[in-house]
């Protein structure tokens, strides 16, 4: 699965300061195949949809109906609140980023995929996430 810093980077390939956007790109392709499978939390397209605003504003709109395209279900529980707001204060890091940490920690098999570093500094030792770098896939 991958975090918004990942999704959105599908849409900034174009941008040459945009880092590791042909990865966030080839992980896209894996998920159109349905090569991979992406279980985010269900704010997911709402924070995706904020950062296209900001950063492209002219072409929010149609980027998007794209992203809404892209199949996948969302998870939500109350665990997985519970755990997301235990690593958020734990981490000192917003909860939208740890929602996305705490979903794979529930979902059997799952890794984060994500481009936030300074997030995955701090929680790489919960497990099941991955920087979009250092991401291989098979």
């Amino acid at each position: 699965m991958v975090d918004a810093s990942v999704a959105v980077k599908w849409f900034l390939q174009g941008n040459l300061d945009e880092q590791h956007a042909y990865l966030a790109l080839r992980l896209l392709e894996q998920l159109v195949l349905g090569l991979l499978t992406m279980v985010p939390s269900e704010h997911f397209v709402a924070e995706v949809a904020a950062v296209l605003a900001r950063l492209k504003p002219a072409d929010a709109p149609d980027d998007l109906m794209d992203f809404l395209d892209i199949n996948y279900r969302t998870l939500s529980s109350s665990e997985t609140y519970a755990t997301a707001l235990d690593l958020a204060l734990r981490y000192q890091h917003h909860l939208f980023d740890t929602l996305y940490h705490a979903v794979a920690l529930h979902t059997p098999g799952a890794v984060l995929v994500t481009a936030d570093e300074r997030y995955y500094n701090k929680a790489r030792h919960e497990g099941q996430i991955s920087l979009l770098a250092d991401f291989r896939l098979s």
